[in-house]
């Protein structure tokens, strides 16, 4: 039996998920998390082979979450279901630690193969992610988009930026300062050569980012 943790700030995504995934005789949910909070008490208190998390959460966003997972050496495996578009985070994502990456927009039998997949242990992308990493290898350096050489902190700042919210909501969500904020976005305008927060918005949208 694989024993699966849910995480994601919306309940009727995780519905969704439930629904999907209980037409597999073989999956079995023990438990779904709205927050990181949440998410840490599960963990700790129920089993878990994988873990299907949304990227977009308040507070410790998906990526710092991955980040403590390997920091902990927890053997839990993540498999990233977000809203987030596959092209630009699925390898962000892998490289932080995840087994996976599947966008909500996939057709949802998707989710019962792909976490199958992760719990063998085998990494899980679909056959146009594949073909995006195959694209990136063969890729010169010099040719990649700037936001890849951003942080993982620079481009959860630039996301919330370019989706119009203010500094003082986005260090609220990130439990810092409104000052460090503005440091990072400082840092992503000089590294993306960009003046202004509405050049910000338009870069963000041009290489779908939100």
């Amino acid at each position: 039996m694989i024993h699966v943790i849910t995480c994601d700030e919306h309940g009727v995504v995780l519905r969704g998920i439930r629904d999907v995934l209980s037409d597999a005789v073989d999956i079995r949910i023990t438990g779904e998390a709205a927050d990181a909070t949440q998410l840490k008490e599960l963990l700790r208190t129920v089993p878990c082979d994988v873990l299907v998390m949304e990227l977009a959460l308040s507070g410790r966003g998906g990526l710092d979450l991955l980040a403590g997972l390997q920091e902990s050496g927890s053997t839990v495996k993540v498999l990233i279901f977000s809203m987030h578009s596959e092209r630009e985070y699925a390898i962000r994502c892998l490289r932080a630690g995840a087994f996976g990456f599947l966008s909500k927009t996939s057709d949802p039998h998707r989710l019962i193969a792909a976490v199958r997949s992760v719990a063998r242990g085998q990494k899980y992308v679909t056959r146009e992610l594949a073909q995006v990493l195959a694209d990136n290898i063969a890729k010169p350096i010099r040719e990649t988009a700037p936001h890849h050489d951003l942080s993982d902190r620079e481009m959860q700042t630039l996301v919330r930026i370019a989706s119009g919210k203010k500094l003082s909501e986005i260090a609220a969500e990130f439990m810092l300062s409104p000052k460090t904020v503005s440091v990072y976005r400082s840092r992503v305008r000089e590294k993306l050569n960009l003046p202004t927060n509405a050049a910000l918005t338009a870069y963000a949208i041009r290489n779908e980012l939100i």
